[in-house]
């Protein structure tokens, strides 16, 4: 397959000639659920995109940058892939970015490895999906960097024991590992385990399992998008709440549409996540602002940061490599790359070739009197432990 395709891309761009090279232009072919289920969190993304170019240009290193988007519709890894191929080979991209989900990014890496593409994971958090291209890094988070970090954490807390609920597929399945083990390993236990279903999930009868068992903490992971408010109205109907239950989960279950579902029920939750928007640091600020002001008032979340950071890694991989976007060029260039992000202090592992970064733990508190995600301590320099 490595050869069929690197023949065909060979032929699209000898077929292509001198006109591309006189064109100047780097394409990144941005694979993205734009419509269906998680067509939120992707305009999130897509807006973060969008955010850095109107800040930062569409040119760098003396190359136009040019995105070609397209719609995988929700997880559909056979559809990722085949977009993937046909914007290599038909539409003759640089770079394939986006990649909001884990099985579409599983899918689109073997692309990238085959055609020697350079790949910019935007979001997809589960860890072994790196693995799947020497040409990847990732931009995003993984859910063993922020759940092992975060079951610690919980642990030294104080907490005995746990409850925990997870979506049935990688990112969740992952995430509840990550933080089961590290809970266990400081002398937790977990008191008992539900997985719920990928799509249109039922949460009444979990929930209603979790209220029977009583017990002093629940651990919670929901994908981003409708699920969130889905799970913080059913935890809220009842009596799941922090008032008689501990309630930890990563940061999506207290986004800002899970907090207007569950209202002052939410108080007390406890998450942890790799961006707050209510950071308040000069760099983050302008971020927020800029991003309300060119999306009709709406705050940035992970999806937003991971794309803009995702996009910053590529513009100042392309100046390392003075406009050079080969696949070989690029991750050699984005290796150990640092910045300073709105999001906090990242770098790229030279090594795994993973986002290093500061997991901060929030716990939802009045602000300007509605419920918000307040930063009340941080884990510095998380890694994933699996790699």
């Amino acid at each position: 397959m490595k050869k069929t395709l690197m023949t065909i891309c060979a032929l699209a761009l000898s077929l292509a000639g001198g006109a591309a090279l006189a064109q100047e232009t780097v394409k990144i072919g941005v694979i993205n659920a734009y419509s269906g289920q998680f067509a939120d969190p992707a305009a999130q993304l897509d807006a973060g995109i969008k955010l850095y170019m109107q800040i930062h240009g569409d040119a760098v290193a003396g190359k136009k940058i040019e995105i070609i988007r397209k719609d995988v519709g929700g997880i559909a890894p056979d559809v990722a892939k085949r977009l993937a191929e046909e914007l290599v080979v038909r539409e003759g991209v640089d770079i394939l970015a986006g990649n909001l989900l884990t099985p579409n990014a599983l899918a689109v890496g073997a692309v990238s490895e085959e055609a020697e593409k350079f790949m910019v994971v935007m979001n997809a958090a589960t860890s072994i999906i790196i693995k799947k291209s020497p040409y990847m890094a990732r931009t995003s988070l993984t859910a063993a960097q922020l759940n092992h970090a975060f079951g610690e954490w919980v642990a030294d807390n104080g907490v005995k024991e746990v409850y925990t609920m997870v979506t049935d597929y990688g990112p969740g399945i992952g995430s509840g590992a990550a933080f089961e083990a590290a809970f266990v390993a400081k002398g937790g236990k977990v008191v008992g385990a539900d997985r719920t279903p990928v799509v249109n999930p039922d949460f009444s009868p979990f929930v209603q399992r979790i209220a029977d068992a009583k017990p002093e903490a629940l651990y919670a992971w929901v994908p981003g998008g409708t699920q969130p408010p889905a799970l913080g109205k059913a935890l809220a109907e009842r009596g799941v709440t922090p008032a008689n239950t501990k309630i930890y989960a990563q940061g999506e279950l207290t986004d800002d549409a899970a907090l207007e579902a569950m209202g002052d029920v939410a108080l007390g939750i406890v998450t942890a996540y790799h961006y707050n928007v209510h950071r308040d640091t000069p760099l983050n600020n302008e971020f927020v602002a800029a991003f309300k002001a060119a999306n009709d008032g709406r705050d940035p979340d992970i999806y937003a940061i991971g794309a803009y950071d995702g996009m910053h890694l590529i513009y100042e991989a392309l100046k390392k490599t003075n406009g050079d976007a080969s696949g070989p060029a690029l991750i050699a260039a984005a290796k150990g790359m640092a910045w300073e992000s709105p999001r906090g202090p990242m770098s790229i592992d030279p090594e795994t070739r993973d986002v290093v970064q500061t997991v901060w733990i929030r716990e939802v508190q009045k602000l300007d009197g509605k419920p918000a995600n307040v930063i009340i301590d941080q884990v510095d320099n998380a890694k994933d432990p699996t790699h």
